[in-house]
């Protein structure tokens, strides 16, 4: 995290490293295999070097997209994209506040659907408490999402017509038990699954932290903050739980957690680490 982007192979050799930028967060395939990745613009893109260079440091997120053999084929700065598209004014840039942006996941749209187009991404931008629906082909924003969420991390594309939004819930009046949240694009209504089970769990996380709401209803979250997780199945009742913690019960942060649904993908593993030739 905020490093150099790299590639290992299975016995942890270098396939290849990217300097360009300082890559961070989220790293998600698109429909065409490329990886898009948060990163810190430096040298800072045009409009923010012109704007800022004169009030010191100033975190300029951007969105990447990578191919696998790890070359930059895209990039673009989200406190452009919200000037161009007039959502933000400069002012923001001016109040010598040095991380107003904090992108900290981009998901890829993989299909069309009525409300979006794929190759469309849902940003997170956690120090806006916003969830921008950006089009990179015409740089133009199509939905800028408020609501009832406060530092939120993870959104991620759930159905034809619907996000979940893991809401952190660290709000100005405290930090409160985190949610996940479902927006209808449809009904542009808001909604809450298993909020009961996550009270229940005491669930909370000041930062970082997501969701994953698997094929079959079932719920995987991730406390990133005290090294837990939790997996729901499909009527909100808690199946397993993992605390990262050491024999004298030391408890280290989990990041970025991924449940693996393929079972195809899963015996493909398995054969190479079966068969891998790695020196010891």
């Amino acid at each position: 995290d905020y490093s150099p982007i790299f590639k290992l192979d299975l016995c942890s050799k270098l396939l290849w490293l990217n300097q360009e930028s300082i890559f961070h967060h989220s790293k998600m395939m698109d429909h065409d295999g490329n990886i898009w990745v948060p990163a810190r613009m430096f040298p800072y893109s045009q409009v923010i070097g012109n704007t800022y260079k004169e009030f010191g440091e100033y975190d300029d997120d951007a969105i990447v997209k990578i191919d696998l053999d790890g070359k930059i084929l895209y990039i673009e700065s989200v406190s452009e994209i919200l000037l161009k598209n007039k959502i933000i004014g400069d002012s923001i840039f001016f109040n010598k506040i040095s991380d107003p942006i904090h992108l900290n996941d981009i998901e890829p749209a993989l299909n069309n659907t009525k409300f979006w187009n794929k190759g469309d991404l849902f940003l997170s931008i956690r120090h806006q408490s916003t969830i921008l629906h950006y089009r990179p082909s015409t740089n133009k924003v199509i939905n800028y999402i408020k609501g009832p969420f406060f530092m939120q991390h993870d959104v991620d594309i759930i159905s034809e017509k619907e996000i979940s939004i893991f809401n952190n819930n660290n709000t100005p009046l405290g930090n409160y038990n985190s949610e996940v949240l479902i927006y209808n694009f449809e009904t542009k209504k808001f909604s809450k699954k298993f909020n009961d089970s996550l009270i229940n769990e005491k669930f909370k996380t000041y930062s970082q932290g997501l969701s994953e709401i698997l094929n079959d209803g079932s719920m995987l979250v991730e406390e990133q903050n005290k090294g837990r997780l939790i997996l729901f199945n499909n009527k909100g009742e808690k199946e397993w739980e993992y605390v990262n913690k050491d024999k004298n019960n030391d408890v280290y942060f989990i990041s970025w957690a991924r449940i693996i649904e393929d079972r195809s993908l899963l015996d493909t593993l398995r054969e190479k680490y079966k068969h891998n030739k790695c020196k010891s």
